[in-house]
């Protein structure tokens, strides 16, 4: 071939790879509801279904991890606003993106969603009967946009790795997400093998959810999530065999009844949802003097009268979020420690949480996620 039409063809070649660029390979993902869904991967334009699923996404993209996010739920600024401000000083235009409802409170806007073009939408399996109900994916397929189904809430313990393998797939990070899921396994097994070794006998703990955000008292956990987390970290729930699911309410009695040894309260910086609250303002950089003081309040109410843990001191809070996403190996860290002090003397959950933000997230560690009336 002569080397003007070489030189045609490629010319024309490159042209052609700028105007049409090259399509993304179709893959098939298996969501945490078991569904097999077909998506251009990797994705280049992501709807959120909810903010906070940042979490996970911005462990698998340093750099920025809001760059192919097109659309997200309104909930980050306002359940976890120090990270949500901490994110918006490093990457200021994250507050131009299109904001949605829930689904569901009915909120979720599907006309707006289709207008964004994204190639995935993002929903928490919590929201599964809302989105059925709705009929969304039926109307979503119509349009070639296909949803998964991810869970680090319902049964973080058993979804956290198959969600964190599907979007390691989406976003074609699947080795990243295998060495995030390694870091996480390994850090979770330096708790569960010693107490394997040791058998330490297991403190009944109550977990209280979000304590202080409301006059009522006591949200709690289940067989699962912070539920499981405890059982994990060698301590007995106090509701479990009360709450039958994920989540429930035990009354004040039966704390009382129980005695816990150890009361753990989750919090965060809910002034955007109850202004002036009982909460116990731990997260991102908290104020931890503040925290403590809120913490000790709470401990006045009538549900928590002679409690064992009260009188011990041993009443601890924990940032809420951990309940909803994959770091909450570094929670079972620090309850393990708060359990079994003497058996986890040596265990550093804070230089856990700071190699997580070092490896893989965008953001520098700063303290502020625990805080105990044992540590005076």
């Amino acid at each position: 071939m002569p080397r003007n039409i070489k030189v045609a063809a490629l010319s024309a070649a490159l042209l052609f790879s700028a105007v049409f660029p090259a399509l993304a390979d179709k893959v098939t993902v298996k969501d945490v509801t078991g569904r097999d869904v077909e998506v251009e991967a990797p994705v280049k334009h992501v709807i959120l279904g909810e903010g906070r699923q940042i979490y996970f996404l911005a462990a698998l993209d340093k750099e920025n991890p809001f760059q192919h996010v097109v659309g997200w739920r309104d909930d980050l600024p306002k359940a976890d606003p120090e990270t949500y401000d901490a994110y918006l000083a490093k990457y200021p235009d994250i507050a131009k993106i299109p904001t949605f409802g829930g689904m569901k409170d009915g909120t979720f806007n599907i006309e707006q969603a289709v207008a964004l073009k994204p190639d995935v939408i993002l929903m928490n399996v919590d929201a599964k009967t809302a989105t059925e109900e709705a009929g969304y994916i039926e109307k979503l397929a119509k349009v070639g946009i296909p949803l998964v189904y991810v869970d680090f809430r319902e049964k973080p313990m058993e979804n956290t790795e198959p969600s964190m393998r599907v979007m390691g797939k989406l976003m074609g990070k699947e080795q990243l997400a295998e060495d995030f899921i390694k870091f996480r396994s390994d850090a979770i097994k330096v708790v569960t093998d010693k107490l394997a070794a040791e058998k330490p006998k297991a403190p009944v703990v109550f977990v209280e959810r979000a304590g202080g955000y409301s006059d009522d008292c006591c949200m709690s956990f289940g067989n699962e999530n912070f539920g499981k987390m405890v059982e994990i970290a060698g301590g007995k729930n106090m509701a479990n065999g009360i709450i039958p699911g994920t989540f429930g309410t035990v009354n004040p009695e039966q704390v009382i009844a129980s005695n816990p040894d150890q009361i753990i309260v989750t919090g965060g910086m809910w002034e955007a949802f109850v202004p002036g609250g009982a909460w116990v303002g731990v997260g991102y950089g908290a104020d931890m003097k503040e925290a403590k003081v809120k913490l000790e309040a709470l401990t006045k109410r009538p549900a928590f009268t002679g409690v064992k843990a009260v009188e011990d001191r041993q009443v601890h809070a924990i940032w809420h979020q951990f309940y909803n996403n994959p770091y909450q190996f570094v929670a079972i860290q620090e309850i393990a420690k708060w359990l079994h002090p003497d058996l986890f003397e040596d265990l550093d959950p804070e230089a856990t949480f700071k190699e997580l933000h070092e490896r893989f997230l965008p953001l520098p560690y700063k303290q502020g996620f625990f805080v105990s009336l044992k540590d005076e």
